[in-house]
């Protein structure tokens, strides 16, 4: 049996993924995974997901699949859908999880795809919690401790929640990268937590555009008196921040505007 919809497809190893071969995916918990917005057919930052799904399988599973075998994936899935879409790319092992069968295996890569998305429309007001994500330089699955404050977060009547580690420094929101703006400078939070491929596509389009960043331990005191603040990941480049906890700084929309820019200066890779 194919497992097909009109909005939703699922590949395993290029070829369409059929029940059996999914039920099992549906109770992978040692997983990794890259997400990413595909419009006309092509991928802004292909060579970060790329770079991220090598470094994660070498840590996860000692051995990493060819770049070509993954784009070949991902083409796959891709022209099978409308020309806008969104794609994840998620690397598990067959023996599953809890066994050290899943140690130094060949991966299995599943290519799930749907409907484009670009975010909220912001500006967003994140609660603040005390967490620290395990492995937060890797983006891997079955962490419930996101969704669990996010919907904290809403409850208090925040739209998502920021986290703050142990030294009291802000790292990252739930499901995004935090990053700040002085009016001059670019800030990016000193603390562990994964480098996005939005982060890194803006990174280097900023520094393309001569804008000066940096990185910065920002405590919720600091953040108080910066003059800008934002969201990103996959869906978007930069959302605006207006409160943090019981902190609330103004909406900078130039800095948004300057996020936008960044983005739309990298070029898109065809497949």
């Amino acid at each position: 049996m194919s497992i097909e919809a009109s909005t939703y497809q699922a590949h395993i190893n290029g070829h369409p993924a059929t029940l059996s071969e999914l039920i099992p995916v549906a109770f992978a918990g040692f997983a990794h995974f890259t997400a990413m917005q595909v419009r006309d057919r092509k991928i802004k930052g292909l060579d970060l997901h790329l770079n991220r799904l090598r470094e994660a399988s070498r840590e996860f599973f000692g051995r990493t699949l060819p770049d070509d075998q993954l784009l070949s994936y991902i083409k796959t899935a891709v022209d099978a859908g409308p020309k806008d879409q969104s794609l994840t790319v998620s690397v598990f092992s067959r023996s599953g999880e809890f066994t050290g069968a899943s140690m130094d295996v060949e991966p299995t890569v599943l290519v799930r795809t749907g409907a484009p998305s670009h975010g909220p429309a912001g500006p967003l007001r994140l609660s603040a919690v005390n967490h620290e994500r395990p492995l937060a330089e890797i983006k891997h699955v079955g962490e419930v401790g996101k969704t669990y404050y996010l919907h904290q977060a809403i409850r208090q009547g925040f739209d998502d929640a920021a986290f703050i580690d142990r030294q009291g420094r802000l790292s990252e929101a739930t499901i995004w990268n935090l990053v700040f703006w002085d009016n001059e400078t670019v800030i990016w939070p000193k603390a562990a937590m994964l480098k996005g491929t939005m982060m890194g596509i803006v990174q280097r389009q900023l520094d393309h555009l001569n804008i000066p960043q940096r990185h910065e331990a920002i405590t919720l005191e600091r953040f108080r008196k910066l003059s800008g603040a934002a969201v990103m990941n996959s869906w978007t480049p930069g959302i605006a921040v207006t409160a943090i906890a019981s902190t609330v700084i103004a909406e900078a929309k130039p800095f948004i505007e300057l996020l936008h820019e960044a983005y739309a200066a990298e070029p898109a890779n065809q497949l």
